[in-house]
This record gives structure tokens, C-alpha cells and sequence, in this order.
């Protein structure tokens, strides 16, 4: 390699090969992308960033603030979907999960293979490509869009996906604590050297770490009893739509524990490249596919607290040290990824490459145009008693203010009650008794006994109630997203000029959910009973957990 670039070198003095040239033949970088299922926008280096006051003061994540500190963070990264498949399917696509097909749901998804995806593109392009855990399921054919199983390096063990549990299940047969953190960790490491190994010379990699230990259901209290992490330090922390109650804190210190957890992860990959000499020749990107699960507006919601997530870039030409207020959406990965690898970006991608943002030297806003992000979201899980269908939203989010547009406000937004007569046991662990499109958790099983307390009802409401056609947001008055102001007169123009420019960009971008009523979304098999070719989330739900052992975590 040294030889050939000495080559390269002595023909650009000869004057025979232009400096363009001269860079089109570099070795092209590696990719590293870690991608934590559920993880939201939790890190310690948004609390050094925001000022104290938020979840992210109790959490403590050393390898993703090297990450942002030596590159880029974005303060405005966004979902497509806050739902694991459809994001998944905008991510590596580059399109609005609206328009691939039937890909855009989650139970029920599967992938066509006519639409391009950024992994196939790179691999077919000469890169070595990889992936250890979730990268594109639940759906069939399992993660059709990274080469299906092909590309698996996992024979170490996939025991990290469920981190906490294994941990609390080692040290009660005696194990120490630090013991059984290294054994886990030691087969992410053996999973990603093998990967290393299997590189052919100087070929550049892509590599997807996807676990799923911060997706539900972890063990109750490892937050505390595994990172020390006190729940009482939450106390007066917790946005405003959550109640600020003892079972919720140590629900929210579980969760972070998870993400510290994933993060010591993350530190041995870039350890084992920075070991390498490659770590800077790779463009290490970090993000999560949405927002906390089974907690009210967070995953499965277009509230901030369901889309807004982490997203931080390192390495390969990225000019470093930057905080950037652009807004993206993560479909925007997919054009980046493959430019970066030296391909053009297909057409039919709806995202844009993050590439001149990476490369600038500017922090703040970068590309005056992207000042806003559109999210979606269709079908999730199952409600039978809502005759399988789907709770259809978009929504338009700037700088100032949310706009969200319930296409059928008589529906259950978060799927439909349950008969009332479960336990609180039996709701924390089977998401599907009530409410099913949140997950299964504590903090869920705490609320909805309380939906005719007058205390707790405003809460309940946020969480489970039907909501209008249309949502209004002044967050520079309501971060928290609580108050709807869209029928207040005062903010009509807002209203007006926000619902045009989101119907705008849902017809330029042809989703169907504007088209015919949104007929392709109401019938089967993108509503309905769910088609024989998938799982059966109630199946598995019967399992109370245990699928998610066997890597078919519950959605």
C-alpha cells in the first residue's frame, strides 16, 4: 500500500496525474456503524452540551463523547420512523420509509429486493462487508437489505443482546460483577476479529454492530445494581409528560444502564481498530434507531422524545470538533455511506449525503436548507380490537415548532385498552394485554393503573388518549411537547404554512398514505390479520421476553 501510494505521489510531480485523480485512487475508508436498538439521544457529552437538568446527567459514556469530541455531533438527528423495521428500511434504503413498500411496517414487513440498499452497493463496489446482532428485523427475509445472514459474525455468542440479564444470571452463581461484564464483552471483541480476519488484503470494510441489549426488557434495577447508577439522582429530571415517581427512576436508570453498556462495546471496536492503525481511515458512526421504549411519547411516538436520536461521526476526512444544528434525518446515511465509498447515490434516494457537512469546517447551521425533518409512522404491532389496523401520522419538526397530522384521530394511538384485568406483573412483561403499540415495562404497567386517579390522569392522557387530527407544538414554550395549541387562533398562520409544507413533500415524495385516503396502508397486507410468512408477535409475547434471547426481540 505504501508502494502504491509513493507511486501515486511521484506521478502527480511528473505532472501525468491531476491531485483529483490522484485522491479518486486512495484507499477508500472503512465504515464502522453502531447502531443501538431504542437508544434515543442519551449520552454524557449532551449533558456537558446542554447544561445540567436532563436524563443525561446520570448516564456515563466515555468511548461516544471521544466520538463527539473528536468529531461531529448533530443536535437534530431524527428517525424516519420510530419503529424499529421502518427505520431500519429508510436508513438503508436512503428513502422515506413510505416508499419501500412493504418494508414501511413493522410486524408484517417484508423487503423487496429491487430497491437498493446502501450495504449491497458498497459490497458489490469491492468492500468487505460485515454485521454482528439486529440489523433489519423483525421482517423477512431476516435482514434482506445487509445480504441476509451471509455477512453474520456471531459465532462468539450473541449473550450481549440481553447484557443485563446474563450479568445478573453469572454473578448469581457466583461470578463477579466485572467478571461477567468482560466475558460479554469478549465476544463482541472475538466476533469483531474474526470479521477482521476475514478481510481480504487492503480491502476497505463496512461493519454494522447492531445489539439489542437497550431494547426491553432488561432486568429490573441492573441500572443501579450493575453501573451504579441511582435513580434518586433522576429525581426532577425526568421530562414533564413522565411522573416523577420512584418505580418510573428506576425504570429510566435501567435503560441508561443499558446504553453505558453499549457504550463500553463501542470502546473496544474503535480500541481494536485504533490497534490496527485504522481507526482514522474509518468513518465511525454512532446512532440509535429511536426513542425509549415502553415509556409515554417515546418509542413508537413522533414527539421529540420518540424521534430525536444521537447521532455522532468521527475519522475518514471528517473535520473534527464541531457541534452541528443542521437538521438530518437518518435515511440521510444511507447517500453518505455510499459516496463516501466513491459510488454516485441511486436516484431514487430521498436523502442527502452528510458528506459536505463532515467535510466543512463549520459548526452551527452548515446547509441553510435543511431546517426541518419529516417523520412518519404506520402500522407497529397488532391490535385485534382495532381489526389490525394502523395508527397513521407524519410530521414536520423545525427549529421553533412540531407539526403532527393524525390521519385518523378515532383510532388508539397507542393501540387499543386492554380488558383491565391484568396484573401489574403481567402488564410489565406482555406488551400485548393493552396498549400494545408500547412496549411491555414497569413504567407502563405503573401508568395504566392510574388512568382515573386525578393525579396521575393528565399523564395517562399524554400516554394512551386519542388525539386530534392535527398536534401544534411551540417549543420555544413547550419543549416537552404538552400543550396542542393548533386551535389556538394565535398560531394559525403557523398552523396553515406547517400543514402545506408537510402535505407538500408527502405528495412530491408519493406516499400513499395522501393518495386514495391512503389506501395501500389500509388493506391487507399492510393492515389486517398478519400475513402466515412473518411472526406472530403474540406468539412470541407468550414467551413473556424469551424470544429476545434467541435474537427475535419483540418489537
Amino acid at each position: 500500500m505504501k508502494t502504491a501510494m509513493r507511486l501515486i505521489l511521484a506521478w502527480v510531480w511528473l505532472g501525468q496525474l491531476s491531485m483529483a485523480e490522484a485522491e479518486a485512487v486512495k484507499p477508500r475508508p472503512n465504515i464502522l456503524f453502531c447502531f443501538a436498538d431504542d437508544m434515543g439521544r442519551y449520552a454524557s457529552i449532551y449533558s456537558k452540551l446542554e447544561g445540567q437538568g436532563g436524563i443525561s446527567d446520570l448516564v456515563k459514556t466515555p468511548n461516544l463523547d471521544r466520538v463527539a469530541r473528536e468529531g461531529v455531533l448533530f443536535k437534530n438527528a431524527h428517525v424516519c420512523a420510530p419503529s424499529c423495521t421502518p427505520c431500519r428500511s429508510a436508513l438503508l434504503s436512503g428513502q422515506y420509509f413510505w416508499r419501500t413498500g412493504r418494508a414501511a411496517i413493522l410486524q408484517g414487513a417484508k423487503w423487496d429486493p429491487a430497491i437498493p440498499s446502501f450495504p449491497l452497493l458498497l459490497r458489490d463496489s469491492g468492500y468487505h462487508l460485515g454485521k454482528m446482532y439486529k440489523v433489519w428485523s423483525p421482517g423477512t427475509p431476516a435482514d434482506a437489505p445487509y445480504g441476509g445472514q451471509a455477512h453474520a459474525f456471531e459465532k462468539h455468542g450473541r449473550r450481549f443482546n440481553d447484557f443485563s440479564e446474563h450479568v445478573t444470571a453469572m454473578m448469581a452463581k457466583g461470578q463477579s460483577l466485572q467478571s461477567a461484564r468482560e466475558e460479554l464483552l469478549g465476544e463482541v471483541t472475538a466476533n469483531f476479529e474474526d470479521f477482521l480476519a476475514a478481510r481480504p488484503k487492503d480491502a476497505p470494510f463496512c461493519f454494522w454492530f447492531g445489539p439489542t441489549n437497550v431494547h426491553r426488557k432488561w432486568v429490573q434495577g441492573s441500572g443501579q445494581a450493575l453501573w451504579g447508577l441511582n435513580p434518586d439522582e433522576l429525581k426532577g429530571k425526568l421530562p414533564s409528560f413522565l411522573p416523577d415517581v420512584p418505580e418510573l427512576r428506576e425504570d429510566m436508570a435501567s435503560y441508561l444502564g443499558e446504553i453505558m453498556a453499549f457504550d463500553a462495546a463501542v470502546g473496544r471496536l474503535m480500541q481494536r481498530l485504533e490497534q490496527a492503525g485504522e481507526l482514522d481511515r474509518t468513518l465511525v458512526v454512532i446512532s440509535g434507531d429511536h426513542g425509549a421504549p415502553g415509556f409515554p411519547h417515546g418509542k413508537c411516538n413522533l414527539y421529540d422524545f420518540g424521534t430525536h436520536v444521537s447521532l455522532l461521526v468521527r475519522g475518514a476526512g471528517t473535520t473534527g470538533g464541531r457541534v452541528v444544528e443542521d437538521f438530518v434525518n437518518l435515511m440521510d446515511l444511507a447517500p453518505t455511506f455510499v459516496e463516501l465509498g466513491g459510488l454516485k447515490p441511486p436516484s431514487v434516494m430521498t436523502g442527502r449525503s452528510l458528506l459536505p457537512i463532515l467535510r466543512s469546517e463549520k459548526s452551527g447551521q452548515v446547509e441553510a436548507g435543511r431546517s426541518f425533518v419529516v417523520t412518519g409512522r404506520e402500522r407497529h404491532v397488532e391490535s385485534a380490537r382495532e381489526g389490525f389496523l394502523p395508527y397513521p401520522q407524519r410530521a414536520l419538526r423545525n427549529a421553533r415548532f412540531a407539526y403532527i397530522r393524525n390521519f385518523k384521530p378515532e383510532r388508539w394511538p397507542m393501540g387499543a385498552p386492554g380488558d383491565g384485568k391484568a396484573s401489574a406483573q403481567e402488564l410489565a412483561d406482555n406488551t400485548h394485554l393493552g396498549f400494545a403499540d408500547m412496549d411491555s415495562s414497569p413504567s407502563k404497567a405503573w401508568l395504566m393503573g392510574r388512568g382515573d386517579d386525578p393525579q396521575w390522569a393528565k399523564y395517562f392522557d399524554w400516554a394512551f388518549a386519542k388525539r386530534p387530527l392535527e398536534e401544534l407544538y411551540d417549543l420555544g414554550l413547550d419543549a416537552q411537547e404538552t400543550r396542542n395549541v393548533a386551535a389556538d387562533p394565535k398560531y394559525s398562520a403557523t398552523l396553515e404554512q406547517m400543514r402545506g409544507q408537510l402535505l407538500e413533500l408527502l405528495a412530491q415524495t408519493k406516499d400513499p398514505r395522501v393518495v386514495e385516503d391512503g389506501k395501500f396502508f389500509e388493506t391487507a397486507p399492510m393492515a389486517g390479520p398478519l400475513p402466515k410468512d412473518v411472526l406472530n408477535p403474540r406468539a412470541a409475547a407468550r414467551g413473556k421476553g424469551k424470544g429476545k434471547a434467541k435474537g427475535r426481540p419483540l418489537p
